[in-house]
């Protein structure tokens, strides 16, 4: 098989995911899958409303969710499971217990400095399920710095493969987001692709392409003069993309600059609060 056989399955499926059926029978198609993975529609629109099966996937919320709009609390990006969660020691993050990775591997070159600033601060991993909700929102007030696309495998990101596939985080294609706080500490969010993730979508900017015939890393930075710089700036809340089926956010924060109340194993919900900054 080819080096990367799992991107080009996820192509296919993102194509019969992106297809629109006749109403009848995409109606068949959606109510099959919120039946058969057990999707709570309660916040969303009637299944058979969706165009597309992506749709489904990447469905909005009917109506906002509250959430404490003090800036000194932190809220969950995502809906999703908590898969580990911790201090950075050694330049080293978890994708789960006793599986540990280098943060610079992952990250790449474009933020070798940054590593020393992580040291001893904190990391939260998100796994979000294919019943999830999709959208990926900002935890806290937040300046987008750069944003680094990072092409690569699409293995699965599901506890089994966390636990036995080394480095999977490295391996798989993702797209990091380096952002400050209002306090000047540094936050990494990085979005994590998997198996039929057939595209992760940055709303702010939309030179990323995700799941393409590329090996090739780009990177963008932001400069107070530069065009994208209005769209930077993102408050509390505030959605910032989604994943195409369920997949990764993972989470890194300079030391001393916030306090999460999390607990491995247990799931959140976009909106919770999850922790305070520092």
């Amino acid at each position: 098989m080819s080096k990367y056989y799992t991107s080009r399955m996820s192509q296919v499926f993102g194509g019969f995911a992106n297809k629109k059926f006749s109403k009848f029978t995409q109606k068949i198609i959606n109510n099959s899958y919120v039946k058969l993975m057990g999707l709570d529609m309660s916040e969303f629109n009637e299944p058979s409303k969706y165009e597309s099966l992506n749709a489904l996937f990447t469905r909005a919320l009917k109506e906002p969710r509250k959430f404490d709009k003090y800036d000194d609390s932190i809220v969950s990006p995502v809906d999703g499971l908590v898969t580990e969660c911790g201090d950075i020691t050694d330049g080293t993050s978890y994708q789960i217990k006793g599986m540990e990775y280098k943060i610079d591997e992952l990250l790449g070159h474009n933020y070798s400095e940054d590593i020393a600033l992580l040291e001893n601060g904190d990391f939260v991993n998100l796994y979000l399920s294919p019943k999830d909700y999709h959208r990926y929102h900002m935890p806290m007030p937040l300046k987008v710095l750069s944003t680094t696309h990072i092409p690569g495998k699409l293995y699965p990101v599901n506890k089994k493969y966390l636990n036995k596939k080394k480095n999977l985080f490295i391996e798989n294609e993702r797209v990091i987001v380096k952002t400050v706080d209002s306090k000047g500490k540094i936050h990494f969010l990085v979005l994590v692709g998997a198996l039929n993730v057939g595209k992760m979508v940055v709303t702010f900017e939309d030179r990323i392409k995700t799941n393409i015939d590329t090996t090739k890393s780009t990177h963008y930075t932001y400069t107070d003069d530069n065009i994208y710089d209005k769209k930077m700036k993102l408050k509390k809340g505030d959605l910032f993309g989604w994943f195409e089926m369920g997949s990764t956010i993972l989470m890194f924060s300079q030391k001393d600059a916030v306090k999460y109340n999390l607990e491995v194993g247990k799931s959140v919900k976009f909106a919770d609060k999850i922790g305070s900054v520092l």
